[in-house]
Parts: structure tokens; C-alpha cells; sequence
């Protein structure tokens, strides 16, 4: 199965939370084991001092590297997390997030994804990078 940008853009409506879909993430590229996705700047993601809050950063890039995952596999198979690490480098202010999404590995039962995560506008400096582990939940 080839997930194509229109299919991934309607798993994120058909397959996440309401206030997940309030970040309003537009998948820019997907490929087999690679996405990237935009989170739009929006004064309800930031905090008091107008830079995007960790806790949107860390669901968006989530979300990107579910996607990622099922980009991996045979069908549109659920996934789910098992764990997640983020480093946040620098803090983005009145951007929008950009999140690029690799696949370590990705096997039967689990994968491995990273994520890098800039500020749109900001060349080559990540603002965090993240790493989880997904389990793959073939029925």
C-alpha cells in the first residue's frame, strides 16, 4: 500500500482526537518511512511569551510519526504509542513548526521513528528532535 498525501491527510481526521485535529497539521510530504508536516502558528499553541508550547510541539510530532508508521506497512493497520523522548533545542516563535519524520525500523510488531522539528524559516537549526517507539496492533 502506498499512502498517498490526500489518504494521509483523512487518517488525520478519521483516526485522532478532536483537540488533535485542532492543530490543524497538513502533511506537506509522505513517502514510505518519511513524512513531513506542518504545524500553522496559531496564538491558542503558544504560551504566555508567544513561542509554540512543548506540549503541541510533542503531539504534533507524534501524530507525523504515526503517520510515518503506517506509511511502512501493508494496510492501515493502527498503531499506537509505546514510548517518547523529545529534546527541546530552541523555542519557536510566530512560525509555523515544520516536523520531518524518518523510520528507523519498522517490523512486525514494533517501530522505531525520529522526528526533527524547526521553526519554517529557520534553515538547518532544529528546535527539538524526538524519538518513539510505536506498536504495531495487527489483529
Amino acid at each position: 500500500m502506498t499512502l498517498t498525501l490526500e489518504r494521509a491527510q483523512e487518517l488525520l481526521d478519521e483516526w485522532f482526537a478532536p483537540w488533535v485535529k485542532e492543530l490543524n497539521l497538513q502533511v506537506e510530504r509522505i513517502e514510505p518511512g518519511a513524512v513531513t508536516v506542518r504545524m500553522p502558528f496559531a496564538d491558542r499553541l503558544a504560551r504566555g511569551f508567544g513561542t509554540v508550547s512543548g506540549q503541541a510541539i510533542m503531539a504534533a510530532a507524534d501524530t507525523a510519526m504515526v503517520l510515518a508508521t503506517v506509511s511502512t506497512l501493508d494496510d492501515e493497520i493502527e498503531v499506537t504509542t509505546v514510548s517518547q523522548s523529545i529534546s527541546f533545542l530552541r523555542p519557536i516563535a510566530d512560525a509555523d513548526t515544520i516536523i520531518e519524520i524518518a523510520i528507523v525500523k519498522s517490523g512486525r510488531t514494533l517501530a522505531f521513528a525520529n522526528a526533527v522539528v524547526y521553526a519554517d524559516g529557520s534553515g538547518d537549526a532544529p528546535a527539538a528532535t524526538a524519538s518513539s517507539t510505536y506498536a504495531i496492533l495487527r489483529r
